[in-house]
């Protein structure tokens, strides 16, 4: 099949597309750094620099939108803010606006989106037909979701995969916490009790695979593993597994001095379940937090 992916560089996007590529698709990566697509995929992709230059007889049976900056890369100001709502929802509202003019529509739109949706909820399971709190978080979530559902007036199936904190190898928040764990001055944040809903990436991979080969597929999954975890049960997991102690807590108002209303992203607890897709009959291969940890960090 021709995929159109954006955020094909990423740390998800480019796990995924390497998995895709045995599979002899025809794949274009949208990225305005042409260099960097053609060597991370040695050749194997097709590097789109815009939208604009697609025409209106190009035709993709699929298109991937895992397109954003990065939410954690830097404080949350009014400016950056802003920065990370247009590159998820101007993006995709260009992406429909592209799908309108295409002759040949795509079969399958599989959208982006994140547990952040369902907003701060404490020890509440979240399912996908839970009610949202509403916070920076939520909003942006729920925004990208609605300009992403545009495309089924167009008869374009539309999937939509509210991502967990994705472990892997090469990236995510996991990476980030390494070195801390690594040194022995790994600990819980805050008081330890917020719900950590993790996913590994193969899982993700697999889901996203899913939605590419069962038509029956439509409208949000959770990408939850299902047995979330505490920050506590978490950072006791990881130093475990990297054989170190987690003695040195992170106090929530040193946090919120440092990152201010960044902070939430940490802090607020999402118990979040993936129920459509179990009821779709998925199954994970990564359920236990110790044996998804232990395969990526062997």
């Amino acid at each position: 099949m021709k995929i159109l992916i954006t955020g094909g560089t990423g740390f998800i996007g480019s796990a995924l597309i390497k998995k895709l590529l045995p599979q002899e698709h025809q794949i274009t990566v949208l990225s305005r750094n042409a260099d960097k697509v053609v060597k991370l995929f040695a050749g194997n992709v097709t590097p789109l620099k815009g939208l604009q230059a697609l025409d209106v007889s190009d035709h993709f049976d699929i298109i991937i939108n895992l397109a954003g900056a990065p939410i954690f890369d830097k404080r949350w100001t009014a400016a950056q803010k802003t920065i990370i709502r247009d590159s998820r929802i101007q993006l995709t509202q260009q992406l429909i606006d592209k799908i309108a003019t295409m002759q040949q529509k795509p079969q399958l739109l599989i959208s982006g989106s994140a547990i952040g949706f369902y907003g701060d909820q404490g020890d509440t399971e979240l399912t996908e037909q839970s009610n949202s709190v509403a916070d920076f978080s939520q909003q942006l979530c729920a925004d990208w979701e609605q300009a992403a559902l545009q495309a089924e007036q167009y008869g374009v199936r539309v999937c939509l995969i509210r991502t967990g904190l994705v472990l892997g190898r090469d990236g995510g928040l996991l990476q980030r916490m390494l070195l801390p764990f690594k040194l022995g001055l790994g600990g819980r944040i805050g008081n330890g009790r917020q719900w950590m809903s993790w996913i590994h990436l193969q899982d993700w991979i697999a889901i996203a695979e899913n939605m590419i080969n069962d038509n029956s597929m439509q409208g949000a999954y959770n990408a939850t593993a299902i047995n979330p975890v505490t920050n506590l049960e978490f950072s006791k997991t990881l130093a475990e597994v990297l054989n170190r102690p987690a003695f040195l807590p992170l106090p929530a108002c040193v946090l919120k001095r440092l990152l201010g209303e960044m902070s939430e992203l940490v802090l607020g607890s999402q118990k979040v379940l993936p129920e459509r897709l179990l009821q779709q009959g998925f199954e994970f291969q990564f359920s236990d937090l110790r044996h998804a940890l232990s395969d990526i960090l062997k």
